[in-house]
Formats: C-alpha cells, sequence, structure tokens
C-alpha cells in the first residue's frame, strides 16, 4: 500500500475525515462545567493520534446559547465561556502544526436578538433602515405576515410592541437577516475574509438552502391541517434560486486565497435536500465545495435502501465534479448507535419514544463506521462516536436545554442527548472532562465508565481502537479517499460489496454468516470472522 495523500493540496477536502467539536461539550480546561478553546487544544494530540484531517468546530461566537450557539450576537469573537481571540489564534496555530485543518460554523441565516444590528431595528422603529436589515412586516388582520411554520415549532413570526411582526425560521431568538439587503451581503463578506485571515481553514454553512426568501411572502400549504415543513420544490423559504448567487459569491472570496500556503478555503453545506439532485446545485464547481449527505444518514439498515442511497448520490455529485460528503451523526441528530438498535420503522423516532438494543447498536455502528470510511470521497465523525457513545434519551427534563423542548410545548426533548460532554478518563461523572469533580453543563450517565477515552485506549477490541485502525488504513492505502467504486454484483441481496482497485469492502446486513470472498489479507473486520464468514451486521475489509 502507498500513501494516498498524493493529490493537490487544494484538494485536501475531496478525500479529509473531518471531526466535528461541539465545543460546550468537548473538554473543559478551566472546570466550569462548560466546554472551552483551551480544552479543545489541551485535546489535539488525541485527535491528530486518532487519524483525522481536519476539525470543524461548532460556533465558537459570543451568544446568549438560547440555541447552543447558533444565536449569534457577534460574528468576529469568541464566546467568553469559550475563551478568547488569542485562544482562537492559538488553537489554530497548534493544530495546523499537528497537521489538522480547522473548519468553523458560519450562521448566515439568522442571528441572535442580542446582535447590536437586531437591537438597533427594534429601537428604529417602523420603516426604518434599521429594520430593512432583517424581515420585519405588519401584520394581516390581526394575524402574522404568512402561515410559515417554525422549524423548532409554533410559527415563524414573532409580533413585537409597535404591532410589526419579524421573521424567525427557527427560535424567537434568532430574527432572519434579508439577504436582498447589500449591506448583509457585504457584512458577511467581511467576516469571511476575518476568519479567513485569521487563518481557518474553510466554513461548515448551517442551513445553507434557507438564506433567500421569496418576497412576496406567500403561504405554504397545508398538510395534516397544519402549514408544512416540507421542503417542497418552490417553497417560499428553503432552496430559493437565490442561495446559488451569496454561494457563488463566497466562492469567489475563498478561491482568493489560492496562492496562500494552505491554499484555497473551503465551504460545507448542511442542506437537508431530497433527492440528491436538488442538492448537486450547491455543489457546482463555482459554488460550495462539498455537501452533507443526510440522505445516508436517514438511510435505513438495509441493504437495497443504502445502495440505492449510495448510487444516487455519488452519481449526481459527481456528474458535477464533486466528491460525496459522508455522515452517520451529528450535534442535531439521534447518535447513531441508538438508531441502529432500534427497528427499522422507529430510526428517525426522537429521543425516549421507542425501545433500543444497545448492544445491537453498538454492532451496527461498528459495521457503519468502516462502510462509510470505506466509501469514495470525505466523512465526517461526531464527537464521541469513535467511543461508540449512544444518545442519552433519559435526561431530567428540567436540564433540558433544546428551544425544541419549548417550542414544542415538551412534547419533543430535543437534540440534548447528542450534546452529553465527552467522557475521558475515570469511573464516574465527570469522566475527566474538566479538573476535579466539578459536573457539566449536562449531566453524564453513570455507566458511561467504561466507554471512556482513557478505558478503550488500550484494548484492541475496542470502538477507539476500530476507528483508528481504519482511519490508519485509510490514510495510506492508494485506493481509499476520492475515487470510484464498483458493486459487486454476485453479491447476496442483503450485503453491500464493492472494490476499489485492489481494496474490497464487504457489509453484512443480512440475518446469517456469509462467506467472503477470496483476498489475499484482512485488512479490518469490525467484528470476528468465524470459519471465514463475516457475522451479520459486520463489515470487512479486504485486499484483493
Amino acid at each position: 500500500m502507498t500513501d494516498a495523500r498524493t493529490r493537490p493540496a487544494d484538494d485536501w477536502w475531496r478525500s479529509a475525515v473531518v471531526y466535528q467539536v461541539y465545543p460546550r461539550s468537548f473538554a473543559d480546561a478551566d472546570g466550569d462545567g462548560t466546554g472551552d478553546l483551551n480544552g479543545v487544544r489541551a485535546r489535539l494530540p488525541y485527535l491528530a493520534d486518532l487519524g483525522v484531517d481536519a476539525i470543524w468546530i461548532s460556533p465558537w461566537y459570543p451568544s446568549p446559547l438560547l440555541d447552543g450557539g447558533y444565536d449569534v450576537s457577534d460574528y468576529r469573537d469568541i464566546n467568553p465561556e469559550f475563551g478568547t481571540l488569542a485562544d482562537a489564534d492559538a488553537l489554530i496555530a497548534e493544530a495546523h502544526a499537528l497537521g489538522l485543518r480547522i473548519l468553523i460554523d458560519l450562521v448566515p441565516n439568522h442571528c441572535s436578538w442580542e446582535h447590536p444590528w437586531f437591537k438597533a431595528a427594534l429601537a428604529a422603529g417602523k420603516g426604518s433602515p434599521e429594520r430593512d436589515l432583517f424581515w420585519f412586516r405588519d401584520g394581516v388582520e390581526g394575524r402574522p405576515p404568512t402561515n410559515w411554520p417554525a422549524t423548532f415549532g409554533g410559527g415563524a413570526w414573532q409580533q413585537i410592541d409597535d404591532g410589526q411582526w419579524y421573521l424567525h425560521m427557527f427560535d424567537i431568538s434568532q430574527p432572519d437577516w434579508n439577504w436582498d439587503h447589500p449591506k448583509v451581503i457585504e457584512e458577511f463578506d467581511s467576516i469571511l475574509r476575518f476568519w479567513f485571515d485569521r487563518g481557518i481553514d474553510g466554513f461548515r454553512i448551517d442551513v445553507a438552502d434557507s438564506m433567500a426568501k421569496d418576497a412576496t411572502l406567500p403561504d405554504v400549504p397545508l398538510k395534516d391541517g397544519q402549514p408544512t415543513q416540507d421542503k417542497y420544490v418552490g417553497n417560499p423559504f428553503y432552496d430559493q434560486p437565490g442561495v446559488h448567487t451569496i454561494h457563488q459569491r463566497w466562492r469567489a472570496i475563498a478561491d482568493e486565497y489560492a496562492g496562500t500556503p494552505q491554499g484555497a478555503r473551503v465551504f460545507v453545506a448542511e442542506a437537508w435536500l431530497s433527492p440528491p439532485e436538488r442538492l448537486a446545485k450547491y455543489v457546482r464547481p463555482n459554488e460550495l465545495h462539498a455537501a452533507f449527505n443526510f440522505d445516508a444518514l436517514r438511510a435505513s439498515w438495509d441493504a437495497k435502501d443504502l445502495r440505492e442511497v449510495i448510487d444516487r448520490s455519488t452519481g449526481n455529485l459527481w456528474a458535477v465534479g464533486a466528491p460525496a460528503t459522508w455522515v452517520l451523526s451529528n450535534h442535531d441528530t439521534i447518535r447513531h448507535r441508538t438508531r441502529y438498535g432500534r427497528a427499522l420503522e422507529d430510526a428517525l423516532a426522537g429521543a425516549g419514544v421507542v425501545p433500543t438494543d444497545l448492544a445491537l447498536g453498538l454492532r451496527r455502528a461498528r459495521a457503519a463506521a468502516l462502510l462509510e470510511l470505506a466509501l469514495p470521497g470525505g466523512a465526517y465523525i461526531y464527537q464521541g462516536d469513535e467511543l461508540g457513545l449512544p444518545e442519552v434519551e433519559d435526561l431530567p427534563e428540567e436540564v433540558l436545554d433544546d428551544p425544541v423542548w419549548e417550542r414544542s410545548g415538551h412534547t419533543n426533548r430535543g437534540r440534548d442527548g447528542c450534546r452529553v460532554p465527552i467522557p475521558w478518563s475515570g469511573t464516574e461523572p465527570p469522566y475527566g472532562f474538566g479538573p476535579g469533580d466539578g459536573q457539566p453543563w449536562l449531566p453524564q450517565p453513570a455507566n458511561w465508565a467504561p466507554l471512556t477515552a482513557s478505558a478503550q485506549a488500550d484494548d484492541p477490541d475496542s470502538h477507539l481502537a476500530l476507528y483508528k485502525a481504519a482511519l490508519r488504513i485509510r490514510r495510506n492505502h492508494a485506493e481509499l479517499g476520492e475515487g470510484r467504486l464498483t458493486w459487486d454484483e454476485d453479491a447476496p441481496a442483503e450485503v453491500l460489496s464493492f472494490t476499489r482497485g485492489t481494496f474490497r469492502c464487504v457489509t453484512n446486513l443480512g440475518t446469517a454468516p456469509v462467506a467472503l470472498p477470496p483476498y489475499s489479507e484482512l485488512l479490518l473486520a469490525s467484528a470476528a470472522l468465524v470459519d471465514n464468514k463475516l457475522p451479520t451486521d459486520a463489515t470487512a475489509w479486504l485486499q484483493l
């Protein structure tokens, strides 16, 4: 095997394995119960040793944290709970010294109601230039301007004291920017350059399909008697043509940095769009570089379903010259160990509402990790996935922090269960999350001692060991990363088997062990073979 990392430096993102850090829950250096940038800095050697290529850091900006930092009050500074700009500069430099790229979140659809421009808009009154930066409108006969629903529950308009309404597609604390206004456009140009000049390698764009709105403000259709949340073609606030103009402008700014030692900067889109033909428009050559493949995340543990998703995704992305970007979990979703431990029809249910077999989920999570890392393109790992962490589905109601909990009238527990702080060491909470025995901002389960990074470090059969081995092989194998695959059409119906040159990946999603095809070396397997047969819910990597 030879080193696959021989492509131009500017193309690093096409094959990169990126590790998502949710800073509030990753590592706490000062012992206040909240993760911080110095905590991330202290764990950079762990991430380098894990074998990832880059780190994506969820919002680190000043914020009232009413939506986990996605309510930004200042786009050019660091939340004091997390540290300072000097800490961020040190983190970027130290990561680069270890060969790790840095991506940070950009939240362009909305800001916090604590943002100075929104506070000025509230104070300025109707018809003011300050209000033009947002979506302030008069109501219609005492009702909101439209029937648009908010993602977190309820309506998308909030009325203020003078009778006008402002648009918030998420929480009331997150007013939407008016991207038809040149001042908003120019402000974000400046924000991009501010962080690019400080050395970051790119941005993950939050809800990249949402900034542009249909200014005629049409109502959306009803579904089951309620305004639909569906992202249908023509939806007035999702996937509007104007988003592509914004992305093309940003791509030009990123390309200005092509002559620097780091190369051109990059963008990764969060856009929950189906079918893949729609998503592919976001990664055309003059737009964004990559987009998360959420169809794969949502696919059931079923060979036919997964193959269809893989084929449609890769086919549409390759048609526009973009790589696929695979992801199993993130800060917005039920952790995949838990999803895979559920009945197929219940996999995407919310936290705490359906039974889960965590042993089954772990077995499938191990298999899924090897499948993900063998597929062509890039891959993302959410913090704790390498430890096999499950969703925490029984958090006490009094600690739930996600605005979804309140906006849903306490019917949806939200996303806190995947944001519980990481267990690093020790036998009881806080498991080395911070110094001393102070408890973190969300409580950790009492049974997580076997899942700590320290407990798994010297166990060759641990989940962590599997990830480290897979990432080491992926880095050094010439056939892995960006490229193509060929399906092995003679594989049984419940088996996904594909080759990439001299490499073969076999995943058994059936109910019985299957014989492996001929090979010269077993590179890695998520479960032990028995008589050269691959057990159910397992993946093997073979050298032909």
